[in-house]
């Protein structure tokens, strides 16, 4: 069963709502140089000694001079201990010569995708496979039923055990959701940004999980008089507030602040026992 702590993704994969996110392992800033890689493994190592069970990649977090996401993962933390959800994400395409993706890969690509996360990470299976779709534009309502359909059926062949969606619309949830069951949504979403608080209220009446990218802000800590209050009036973090924040906000949210720094991680691991009085998150949804 659900705790305040914790969620059981699609009903059986449980989950502390505080994890981790990969994507800044290999590099730190866009267009930055490569992080160093043996780093981030003490990084990985340090999220899952501080509690972090659920982590979240994707193939194409990698720096072309260093290390993947992925690859990391695996080195660090292979074998797996028992209980460690890994989440991937595929449908962006990226280019050898690319910074970041550029693209969407055709249907006809995201069985390999997938196949390409199970051989990196050294799975037989993936325990939940988000299909992103778009860049950074606003999600569109755009049919996704085609692509999501190709993950469908590799969930049937035992490949993928849950699946989600990555910035879509409630169109596209729904769409999604006649082909085969959705289990978590990752859209941008921060306590300063909550443009997709309608999305966020289906997600919590269907029992779907809601881990949402840039929970920091994404480009640079939001600059935000109400949370910095917050945080100096209990000696936190604004990093902390905004985390704290998130995962007050509905029992469905599932946290998952990614980070180069073993400093930052042990201060956005620290989040989670972080408790704001009933006016402070009033103030917040304000």
């Amino acid at each position: 069963m659900t705790t305040p702590n914790t969620f059981d993704i699609g009903g059986d994969l449980r989950v502390r709502r505080l994890g981790f996110g990969a994507m800044r392992l290999p590099v730190s800033t866009l267009g930055g140089p490569p992080n160093d890689r043996g780093t981030g493994l003490k990084i990985l190592r340090r999220a899952v000694e501080l509690g972090a069970d659920h982590i979240d990649t994707a193939a194409f977090y990698y720096h072309s001079d260093g290390a993947a996401a992925n690859e990391m993962i695996r080195a660090a933390l292979s074998p797996y201990p028992s209980g460690l959800v890994i989440a991937t994400k595929v449908g962006p395409y990226r280019g050898p010569g690319d910074a970041h993706p550029t693209g969407q890969l055709p249907t006809s690509g995201l069985r390999a995708e997938v196949e390409r996360n199970l051989r990196e990470l050294g799975r037989d299976h993936l325990d939940l496979v988000y299909l992103r779709h778009g860049g950074m534009e606003e999600p569109s309502d755009e049919p996704i039923g085609e692509r999501f359909a190709v993950l469908a059926a590799l969930r049937e062949e035992g490949l993928i055990r849950h699946l989600g969606l990555s910035h879509v619309s409630a169109a596209q949830l729904a769409e999604a959701r006649e082909i085969a069951p959705v289990t978590a949504v990752q859209n941008r979403f921060d306590i300063t940004r909550p443009g997709d608080a309608g999305l966020l209220e289906t997600c919590e009446r269907e029992g779907i999980a809601y881990a949402p990218y840039f929970p920091l802000g994404g480009f640079g800590i939001p600059d935000d008089a109400r949370v910095k209050e917050i945080a100096a009036a209990h000696g936190a973090t604004v990093p902390q507030v905004l985390l704290a924040g998130l995962l007050a906000l509905s029992p469905v949210m599932l946290a998952i602040p990614g980070t180069g720094s073993p400093d930052h991680l042990e201060e956005n691991m620290a989040a989670a026992g972080l408790a704001l009085t009933p006016a402070e998150l009033a103030a917040l949804r304000s």
